[in-house]
């Protein structure tokens, strides 16, 4: 289930505009991603944690979605040194580890840990519902936001229709085996979760029609924009261009 469990807060970021947050982020997300320079990489890394820092996240779940990412960046330590083309710094039997490939398994992890916690720390602290109401105001197709909106509304729903089937499958005795029985009876679950899906989104479209609905969802929170925000696009875009002149120096 998701609990937004970063969005309840009063810290200085979560009183900044969300569209600010947005952009700032992706912009900052795409710098990081395109670079291989440990200098530029080492400084998005340290701003990145200054964000966390400044949103005042809970410490453990930070480091359990870290672990998570770190968990899959850990695989290509045991791949990439091994098989980037490079200088030979150590041999092993048919195995030959390169400077190159560690460099590369370095400036990945980096990357990663820079770019999640740049993530949480600007869209993470977001409710989904002001975060998709951004992205209209962002002028983000209308389809996607619609998408965004509605996926979040009734992944519950269909959460619960899920539970349902499951339960109803127990009653009767299901147990899950390794056998064409179980794969067929999984199968059958999952084809009518679709059928009770798409049944539940004509019925709430048509209820949405019949509301007047235009294509555009409202909500409650005020966007507007104050001195801080335009004080924290300028301070993140100098530090990004700081970045970029310490990677060309």
């Amino acid at each position: 289930m998701i609990t937004e469990e970063f969005s309840q807060n009063t810290s200085p970021v979560h009183r900044l505009d969300p569209r600010f947050r947005i952009v700032v982020a992706a912009l900052f997300s795409i710098q990081i991603a395109v670079s291989f320079d440990f200098a530029l990489l080492a400084g998005a890394l340290f701003i990145a944690l200054v964000l966390t820092f400044m949103a005042r996240l809970p410490v453990f779940p930070v480091l359990r979605r870290l672990l998570l990412v770190n968990v899959f960046v850990l695989f290509l330590w045991l791949f990439l040194p091994f098989t980037t083309p490079g200088e030979e710094i150590l041999r092993s039997g048919p195995l030959t580890m390169t400077r190159e490939g560690l460099a590369l398994a370095g400036a990945i992890t980096v990357k990663s840990n820079a770019i999640v916690l740049t993530i949480l720390a600007l869209i993470g602290t977001l409710p989904v519902a002001v975060f998709g109401h951004a992205l209209q105001r962002l002028r983000v197709p209308r389809a996607l936001c619609h998408l965004l909106l509605l996926t979040y509304r009734y992944v519950f729903v269909i959460e619960q229709e899920y539970l349902k089937l499951i339960r109803a499958m127990r009653i009767r005795g299901f147990v899950p085996r390794t056998d064409l029985h179980t794969y067929r009876s999984m199968g059958n679950l999952m084809g009518m979760l679709l059928v009770r899906s798409l049944e539940r989104s004509e019925r709430v479209h048509q209820a949405m029609r019949c509301r007047g609905f235009q294509g555009t969802f409202h909500s409650l929170a005020l966007l507007a924009v104050r001195p801080a925000d335009v004080l924290f696009a300028a301070a993140m875009l100098l530090a990004m261009a700081g970045l970029a002149c310490l990677a060309r120096c």
